[in-house]
């Protein structure tokens, strides 16, 4: 009896209070505040700290990989508090060891563990392994947004550049984090020596190639003042195009500067392809605006994008879809077609929508 007047007083208390109309309010306004301005995530934001190892060994096998590198490095990692799995990979002349922590972890505190315990034996490392390189992985690594550029007319060596030119502006969206582009050839300039020139003029090879290593630098050796204004001095310069290279000398050849063009071909345009990316219409493809003809391939480049952590997904998906759309025609060629393969940001609009 004396809860049920207790409890009664309280609700007869709130009934007449003049505040309970304004609590009520205030109520409503921070669920509304809550529904906008809480970030929309497709991907559940755990926190499992994850690390990925790698090593090099040049020139060993395997098993020699597996006894001298990932076996006592196994050993190191397991002591470290907090660690739940560790998977490793040996291969010839390569180490890799991906460790997961146990799930709700402290990312900072188990990155700092990680690195204290692997630094901490660097002297143990065997002779002709690298140093570790050490890469933390993060949920918010997993791209939100995948952009397709597909065409028939354009060679995936133009594919990429154009990607590489609006893989830039689209850093610039705010919240953006990692960017990527996969597929399509990279440039490269190719130097394919010619041996019987070589052995003419008398020029080894390892004579060019530390010639070239020496070229392809920019040195700063000092700087000087003078009218309140200091200047710096540098030396050398990148090589930038193919007759950079051409016009390098190798040597001398009856008091005659040899250049590189003399004992060289030297080709600047795509790399030699190790793999291809084709676009291919589905039969929704209509639906979605897909122009595609069905059962053809089209060559293609893919430009991944990941958010910062805790942003949401939504609007930076949006964001950098109006960037894009604004670029057509400009950066972005009439006859180059752009597809979103993978929108984390729509869907996870959708859900929201559906549980409000």
């Amino acid at each position: 009896m004396k809860d049920e007047r207790f409890i009664s007083k309280i609700t007869q208390t709130f009934i007449d209070s003049k505040l309970t109309p304004l609590i009520i309010v205030a109520a409503f306004f921070l669920g509304f505040l809550a529904i906008f301005y809480t970030p929309r995530e497709e991907e559940p934001q755990i926190v499992v700290p994850m690390i990925d190892v790698f090593v090099n060994m040049p020139g060993s096998c395997p098993k020699e990989v597996e006894q001298r590198v990932t076996y006592p490095m196994e050993k190191f990692l397991w002591e470290i508090p907090g660690v739940e799995y560790i998977y490793s990979t040996s291969m010839p002349g390569f180490s890799m060891a991906v460790v997961r922590f146990f799930v709700g972890e402290d990312e900072e505190k188990s990155i700092v563990n990680f690195f204290n315990k692997l630094y901490s034996n660097l002297d143990l490392i065997p002779y002709g392994a690298s140093i570790p390189l050490i890469k933390p992985k993060y949920i918010d690594d997993v791209p939100i947004l995948l952009l397709t550029l597909w065409s028939d007319k354009h060679t995936c060596y133009n594919l990429r550049r154009i990607a590489k030119q609006l893989e830039e502006e689209i850093k610039r969206v705010t919240n953006v984090s990692e960017t990527h582009v996969f597929g399509g050839q990279r440039r490269q300039i190719r130097v394919t020596l010619n041996s019987s020139r070589m052995k003419a003029y008398h020029i080894p090879i390892s004579r060019i190639v530390s010639i070239l290593k020496g070229a392809n630098k920019s040195l700063e050796i000092g700087s000087f003042s003078r009218n309140n204004k200091e200047f710096i001095i540098e030396v050398g310069d990148f090589i930038k195009s193919a007759e950079d290279l051409e016009n390098i000398i190798v040597g001398v050849w009856k008091d005659l500067p040899v250049y590189l063009k003399d004992v060289a071909q030297i080709i600047d345009g795509p790399e030699e392809p190790d793999s291809y990316l084709f676009f291919k219409a589905g039969p929704q493809a209509k639906t979605k605006g897909i122009t595609a003809k069905k059962d053809k391939f089209y060559r293609a480049v893919t430009i991944s994008i990941a958010k910062r952590k805790g942003e949401n997904a939504t609007t930076i998906a949006e964001t950098a879809l109006k960037k894009v759309n604004s670029l057509k025609g400009s950066l972005i060629p009439s006859d180059v077609q752009v597809t979103v393969t993978r929108n984390y940001g729509e869907t996870a609009k959708e859900k929201a929508n559906e549980l409000l």
